[in-house]
């Protein structure tokens, strides 16, 4: 081979991000990419489907698989989430694991553990561990980090990286790239950035902006469903607008009391949060038109998990 064929051969595959609940995934995978892909939140599992970030240089593509923390399930829609992350390893020709610098190495982080090196002995899956978080916390506490990340099992490399600052993040995209097979052609376009559909991105958006402030219980009893996305007649060719209709589902009546706020003032902060972001997306002005809704233990209910698409 010509050191010209070597330098346009591509590298392009599948790189899975896991972790517990809350490990930084999401945020490291909106760092990876350039832009949001990935809702973020400071509530453990945020993620609830498998979300595509792509990743584009130099004749490598990294197409990052964002899954749902593996966590003890106790409801339906827990093991569903678990179900879905342990089917997306068994797809993917690299797979990276996130373990918070500023959280020791827990019994969850265990539990992952010995689920990939039975992964990697069952299909020679390469695992890279990646401490995330690393600007949280000093040189010594990293380092110790480090070192209990080692002890915890056998790994193609680790790599420590902060996600919010910049710092090895394209450390992180070098090594995964690494392990990805030779390719004829990137199988993306070159600046496509997700394949992600508009409705799901919409609804993440809007389900992140409602989990802003909540309390602790509600992140899990929230779903979000797009209901239509219509052109307002109307409107001149040169000022169109889109109207969005949405449909948030909680699990109680008191859940959604606390959504909608105090003579809807709630609902008004999570509108105006998420139209922005909406716009931005679609590149258009838009009109989005919430409704909260009572599902009563949609998580338990294996016909409302499969109505709201779990």
């Amino acid at each position: 081979m010509t050191m010209d064929e070597t330098q346009t051969e591509w590298r392009a595959g599948f790189a899975c991000l896991v972790g517990r609940p809350n490990a930084g995934k999401s945020t490291l995978t909106n760092a990876l990419v350039g832009d949001k892909v990935a809702i973020t939140s400071s509530k453990p599992q945020t993620t609830r489907h498998t979300i595509r970030g792509i990743v584009t240089r130099d004749h490598q593509q990294v197409v990052l698989v964002d899954t749902p923390g593996l966590h003890k399930p106790r409801t339906l829609l827990g093991e569903r989430l678990n179900d879905l992350v342990r089917e997306t390893l068994l797809e993917v020709d690299v797979i990276g694991f996130c373990l918070p610098a500023d959280q020791k190495i827990g019994p969850g982080d265990t539990f992952i553990a010995k689920d990939l090196a039975e992964l990697q002995r069952a299909k020679r899956v390469p695992v890279v561990a990646i401490a995330t978080k690393s600007d949280a916390v000093d040189r010594d506490r990293l380092a110790e980090h480090l070192i209990a990340i080692d002890q915890l099992g056998d790994w193609a490399a680790i790599v420590p990286c902060s996600a919010v600052r910049g710092d090895q993040v394209d450390d992180v995209l070098r090594v995964l790239a690494e392990h990805l097979p030779p390719s004829p052609a990137p199988l993306y376009p070159e600046d496509q950035l997700s394949d992600e559909d508009d409705e799901r991105m919409i609804a993440e958006l809007v389900r992140e902006a409602a989990l802003e402030g909540v309390r602790d219980e509600l992140p899990h009893s929230l779903a979000v469903v797009v209901e239509e996305i219509v052109p307002r007649e109307g409107r001149p060719a040169d000022d169109p607008m889109l109207d969005v209709r949405v449909n948030v589902y909680v699990e109680r009546d008191s859940q959604k009391a606390i959504i909608i706020g105090r003579g809807g003032s709630r609902l008004r902060e999570v509108g105006t949060t998420a139209r922005a972001g909406i716009e931005r997306l679609l590149d258009h002005k838009v009109f989005l038109d919430l409704h909260v809704k009572v599902a009563k233990d949609w998580q338990r209910d294996p016909k409302q998990l499969q109505r709201l698409g779990f």
